[in-house]
């Protein structure tokens, strides 16, 4: 996941702290205008090469990240704000290093004293910039920690995504066809945990994905931030399997699961057309009163194996081998 990597960014105080004790470690190995000089290279340095590393360890939102983290990383933080927090540290990067040119170029060739009022004079320069940008850092230190927490689901995989409202089977069913113990991590913006499974089917690593608080209920029951992150969905899926509990032991009416499916459908054949959808009734033992593409009971077994064929065969998803002389 694109985002895991990001450092955490310091702060202000961290940042001056780190430049004046390394500048003062410098100036005591020198004297007079020398160690005045050492002192202001090596603060104007590491708070420059600090702040510019803050900025350069962000991904390329246009170009490096994938339109599905884009889109979500757009409803949590803010792709804009955080652009406009970014621009401010490298302000504050190129402002420190000229601050350190400047006053070196004032130091007097002769004169320790003068030369120890000037160092202390950028010193005080520098923490007024760095008291500039404390705000900026606080932002992208805390948009980063958000950023962090986002599921590892990887755009260059096939993936179903899983709806319909709770207690239909849909944890059940991703529980049942993969093999592997499902990774669980949680959007920033809701305590509900999103679930990913993963099947291999031909070489080809398919990825079922589970998300409950988005796709469980009606669009008009979503906040902006939860619609948002529907729409960076749509970026993902290959397929989406609907499940519907027919006999509504799940605690909601068939009707009112319907109208769900068709507004998830609207959703997903909007963004792209190229999006295989199926209804899947389960519970197909206790009721199979509803329409569907396919009818399976996680419960007893029956079709579950043929429910994720029809899945997979759904996403359209064609292995690219390499080409042959």
């Amino acid at each position: 996941m694109i985002f895991e990597d990001l450092p955490t960014t310091p702060t202000s105080e961290e940042l001056l702290d780190k430049a004046f004790s390394r500048a003062a470690r410098a100036g005591r190995a020198k004297s007079g205008v020398e160690a005045q000089e050492s002192m202001l290279q090596t603060a104007s340095n590491v708070l420059s090469d600090n702040l510019h590393n803050v900025v350069t360890a962000w991904p390329d939102f246009d170009g490096e990240v994938e339109p599905f983290y884009r889109e979500l990383a757009d409803a949590v933080v803010g792709v804009d704000e955080a652009r406009a927090h970014l621009s401010e540290v490298t302000w504050a990067s190129r402002k420190t290093k000229e601050l350190g040119r400047e006053y070196i170029g004032r130091l007097p060739r002769d004169d320790a004293d003068a030369a120890k009022k000037l160092r202390k004079q950028a010193f005080a320069r520098m923490g007024s910039v760095l008291r500039e940008v404390e705000d900026d850092l606080q932002f992208l230190n805390e948009a980063r920690d958000d950023l962090k927490t986002f599921p590892d689901i990887r755009p260059d995989e096939p993936a179903i995504v899983v709806a319909g409202y709770p207690n239909v089977g849909k944890s059940s069913f991703v529980n049942d066809v993969t093999n592997a113990r499902n990774e669980t991590a949680k959007y920033p913006f809701t305590t509900k945990a999103v679930r990913v499974g993963h099947v291999e089917r031909d070489h080809v690593r398919y990825q079922l994905v589970d998300t409950p608080g988005l796709l469980d209920r009606p669009a008009d029951e979503r906040n902006d931030i939860e619609e948002q992150a529907v729409s960076a969905l749509t970026h993902l899926a290959d397929a989406v399997l609907f499940m519907v509990d027919a006999s509504a032991t799940c605690g909601y009416p068939l009707d009112d699961q319907l109208a769900l499916r068709e507004d998830v459908h609207e959703t997903f054949a909007n963004a792209d057309d190229d999006v295989g959808f199926l209804t899947v009734c389960n519970k197909s033992d206790v009721s199979t009163d509803v329409e569907a593409d396919a009818y399976m009971s996680v419960e007893t077994g029956e079709n579950v194996d043929g429910v994720l064929a029809a899945a997979v065969d759904a996403t359209g998803y064609e292995l690219e081998l390499p080409l042959r002389d």
